[in-house]
């Protein structure tokens, strides 16, 4: 979920990530986690509590004045870093090639497997 501050609708919420804010907390199928604070008077939302609770890792980018909401763990278990693996490739003529050579474009990274 991409946002410009960490306050949205509840429903804009429920949408991008499934987890319904509730009076009781917040909600997907069976599973409730209480977080309160989260959901204001007026249904919108404070997304630092959320992302607290849920164990979904915040991103701020300054720059552009964004906020990156990544998925909800429950444990805690994030990744530490954003930093990708840069590990030496061959291209189809056989020559080394790294990701870190396309450092400021933007990519497409696309895995296929046939399983």
């Amino acid at each position: 979920m991409i946002l410009t501050e960490l306050r949205t609708s509840a429903d804009a919420f429920h949408a991008s990530t499934g987890w319904e804010p509730k009076p009781e907390g917040l909600c997907r199928g069976e599973v409730c986690v209480p977080a309160p604070g989260a959901l204001g008077a007026d249904g919108s939302l404070d997304v630092a509590v959320a992302a607290e609770r849920l164990g979904m890792p915040v991103v701020h980018d300054a720059e552009h004045g964004l906020w990156a909401l990544g998925s909800a763990t429950l444990g805690g278990r994030t990744l530490s870093t954003a930093v990708a693996a840069d590990p030496e490739l061959r291209t189809f003529d056989n020559r080394p090639f790294r990701l870190s050579s396309l450092r400021g474009k933007k990519v497409i990274l696309l895995a296929w497997s046939s399983y």
